[in-house]
């Protein structure tokens, strides 16, 4: 990818959610809703405090993390959707 986010900010790509119920049921696009997971593709340098010292981000590439419904930007990078979103939009890094 030729995209580095600034600052707190971080990529992340969507993971696919399932396309059946633990029933069998098969959920068509048009009512299934976007996931919440995604796994990290970029993340910027950190943030600055009041004295100017930069503080690291907790998340790296690779973690798959859950964050809000409606958190983030979204965006199309080489033909792919992501969301850019700030570090603090990540509710956690799933284990």
């Amino acid at each position: 990818m030729k995209f580095r986010p600034l600052h707190d900010r971080v990529v992340v790509r969507r993971v696919e959610s399932e396309q059946k119920t633990a029933g069998g049921i098969i959920i068509p696009d048009t009512v299934k809703e976007k996931p919440q997971e995604g796994e990290v593709v970029a993340v910027g340098p950190g943030a600055r405090d009041e004295q100017g010292k930069l503080i690291a981000l907790d998340v790296k590439a690779g973690d798959r993390v859950l964050f809000g419904k409606w958190s983030g930007t979204e965006v199309k990078i080489d033909g792919a959707e992501y969301l850019i979103m700030k570090e603090s939009d990540i509710l956690g890094i799933v284990a």
